[in-house]
């Protein structure tokens, strides 16, 4: 408790008596000064006082005596002490803990010591003062340093939104999006971007640009190798050919079915596969392509699967541009050809002459000192069928076709389509591996896992082997034919193969490749709006494609949407909204759409026949044509005078050169060799008489609608305008 005493220090009676008070002046209550120099002996030695004047006037201090004692008590019983580690300076003083009550003893040289006893408060400014002098003092190494910009590594990939590329670089996405201003592209933060321009870009702004590989993932199941059970598959053979020469009805015999009855206009408009087994119990996997032009792409997709090509030509009909066509796609494809000559029944047959027209595409036959298998067959009659299948099998001994019939499957998407019932269904033909159900798969867009697999025959089945045409059922989303398929090990790597697909899409890109800025979107042509809904996926692009290719300068069709399924309410909403034209092929509308559609009277038409479609999109593209407008001179007149007339205005006294003028035809104001006015003859006067034609030689008054200003010398031209409507 004496710790938290005050502790006061009182000048001994001895040393007061040393002390000659008399040489000590207050000035103020803090401070005092020695006016005498004296020289005074203690415990801490000898101290010299300063002379402040040589005339000392005595102080009085009986009346000060009270005051400066306590003064000097209280200044000298301070817990300060001196700072003794800096040798030049103002002493700073420090708080020491703990007291000792020796500190507190008063001696002469603390009692007389103005330095310490006139130490004050250091002031905020000299405190700031003291602070700059230091920071300029220190050295070069000390200072603070610059701010650098950070270079960064930047991943790209095939395309990237300009805010995550922002949040990638580490700087402001309106800094990006005023770059790209400057180059005459509009764009926000939730534009994409192909990699091509965020690479620039990201150089532009200091950092260094890494485009991101295939996923390691995906890398491995491309580049997998045979390995496990392998041994030898069926060939996959894809039957080509022009249109109507026989290729479903050949797949027919060999099945023993009845394709074509079930097909519309009896065309083929999907790609279908089926299996056929020979006597020797071999299986052979056929793909029936279709052979109108406007399923190019589908048959070069057909050839790209396939280990051997059987070219169908009809032997009364010879080569036709399909046919040629179908012979590049294969020699693309780098695919062995074997040409079945069709209809080698009818007596109109010209096989000689196609053998030596196969020749100028480098398929030369056998029996003409070539290498390509040539057999004359008969669909209708089931002719030589036998012999088709063994040159197949001869063939597919030369190619030694083999793959792994265990570990993780991969194939080729058929076809796809949306059943009603099922979902999103696809046609996929295995080409490596086992494919099993409960099998989590990529495939092209999407992802999903195996439920249910159907074969060729529509019976359920748990696995499926290389070469075997399956439909599957699992997929999260419809897929567009041709997409490679491929099983992963479980859900985990399915969704992250998922995801680098969905971020490396080129579905889509951006910023329009032409930089033209905010007039890009400026009608140059007539439009034809059109929502296209198809059973299957083949159909849906076989159709937009042959729309695509009808060009012309002043219309074009332009697809809103294409997509397979039912029509629905939203497509008709959607047309409704676009003025657009709503078709349907091989699919009708539902209930509430049909209903909507009435509603709202918009018409959907129905197709099964691609030609059918297609004729329609022509006509309609037709009727957005400006019409032609053929002119027939009917003859011309020169006015003479012109007269003014109080109930009709003014009116032309006209003598007519050749020909005829007629009343309400088209007319020509002709002054100089210049039009100057084109409109309609309102009346033909003759003597007072209101007439319907004048011939050459006489005179006639003429009225123009909407016209006054005649002139004498003027020609008028009569003639008929006829507008004829123009074809695409």
């Amino acid at each position: 408790m004496e710790k938290d005493k005050k502790k006061t220090l009182t000048i001994s009676s001895d040393l007061k008596k040393k002390i000659d008070t008399t040489a000590i002046k207050t000035e103020g209550k803090k401070a005092f000064s020695v006016e005498k120099k004296k020289t005074f002996k203690g415990s801490k030695g000898t101290i010299k006082l300063k002379n402040k004047s040589d005339s000392i006037s005595p102080p009085d201090f009986n009346k000060r005596k009270n005051f400066t004692r306590k003064f000097v008590e209280q200044q000298t019983t301070k817990d300060f002490i001196k700072k003794d580690n800096k040798p030049t300076g103002k002493s700073k003083l420090r708080l020491k803990n703990p007291i000792d009550k020796r500190d507190f003893k008063l001696t002469v040289s603390r009692a007389l010591n103005v330095e310490e006893i006139e130490i004050k408060q250091r002031s905020l400014a000299s405190v700031k003062r003291a602070r700059l002098k230091e920071k300029k003092n220190k050295p070069d190494s000390e200072e603070k340093k610059e701010f650098k910009k950070v270079i960064r590594d930047v991943k790209i990939p095939e395309q990237i939104t300009i805010q995550e590329l922002s949040n990638r670089m580490a700087e402001k996405s309106s800094d990006i999006i005023k770059f790209l201003f400057n180059m005459k592209v509009i764009a926000t933060i939730n534009h994409n971007i192909d990699k091509d321009t965020a690479e620039y870009i990201v150089k532009e702004f200091g950092h260094k640009p890494i485009l991101e590989e295939q996923s390691t993932l995906e890398a491995k199941q491309t580049t997998k190798v045979l390995e496990g059970d392998v041994r030898e598959r069926p060939p996959v053979v894809t039957i080509m050919g022009h249109v109507d020469h026989g290729k479903t009805s050949l797949l027919d015999s060999l099945r023993n079915s009845n394709i074509v009855s079930g097909e519309h206009g009896g065309i083929t408009q999907h790609i279908g596969a089926y299996q056929v087994k020979t006597e020797d119990k071999k299986t052979i996997t056929f793909i029936d392509t279709p052979g109108h032009a406007a399923f190019t792409e589908m048959r070069a997709r057909g050839s790209k699967i396939t280990d051997i090509v059987v070219l169908v030509v009809a032997a009364d009909d010879g080569i036709k541009p399909q046919t040629v066509e179908a012979i590049k796609h294969a020699k693309a494809a780098k695919v062995p050809i074997i040409v079945a000559i069709n209809k080698c029944d009818l007596p109109e047959k010209k096989i000689d002459k196609i053998k030596n027209e196969m020749m100028q595409y480098e398929l030369i036959a056998e029996d003409l000192s070539g290498d390509t298998l040539f057999v004359e067959v008969s669909a209708l009659k089931k002719i030589n069928l036998d012999k088709l299948k063994e040159s197949i099998l001869l063939q597919s001994e030369i190619l030694d076709l083999k793959s792994s019939f265990s570990g993780q499957a991969k194939g080729v998407v058929i076809e796809s389509k949306i059943d009603k019932g099922k979902g999103p269904v696809s046609t996929i033909l295995v080409s490596n591996g086992k494919l099993s159900k409960g099998d989590y798969f990529i495939c092209g867009d999407t992802w999903g896992k195996i439920r249910a697999m159907i074969n060729y025959e529509g019976k359920n089945i748990e696995e499926a082997f290389p070469s075997m045409p399956v439909e599957i059922l699992g997929m999260n989303s419809s897929v567009f034919a041709g997409a490679e398929f491929f099983v992963t090990e479980n859900e985990d790597q399915a969704k992250e193969m998922f995801e680098f697909r969905k971020n490396n899409s080129k579905v889509n890109k951006v910023l329009a490749k032409d930089k033209t800025g905010l007039f890009d979107n400026v009608k140059d042509k007539n439009e034809l709006n059109i929502i296209l809904k198809s059973d299957v996926q083949g159909s849906s692009e076989a159709l937009k494609t042959a729309i695509n290719k009808i060009k012309h300068e002043e219309v074009e069709a332009k697809i809103l949407l294409s997509d397979i399924g039912m029509i629905n309410e939203t497509d008709v909403s959607l047309a409704k909204a676009s003025d657009a034209v709503l078709i349907g092929f091989n699919v009708k509308p539902n209930r509430e759409a049909k209903k909507l559609a009435e509603d709202q009277k918009i018409e959907i038409k129905h197709f099964n026949i691609i030609y059918e479609a297609l004729e329609f999109i022509e006509k309609s593209l037709s009727g957005l044509l400006e019409p032609d407008v053929k002119e027939t001179l009917l003859g011309s007149a020169e006015i003479q005078k012109v007269f003014k007339v109080s109930n009709a205005g003014k009116i032309a006294g006209s003598k007519v050169i050749n020909g005829e003028i007629k009343s309400k035809s088209r007319a020509r104001i002709i002054r100089d060799g210049v039009v100057v006015f084109s409109g309609e003859i309102q009346s033909v006067f003759r003597e007072k008489n209101q007439v319907k034609e004048v011939g050459t030689g006489l005179e006639c008054g003429i009225s123009i609608k909407n016209f006054i200003d005649f002139k004498e010398k003027d020609v008028i031209e009569s003639y008929l305008s006829e507008k004829i409507q123009r074809t695409i």
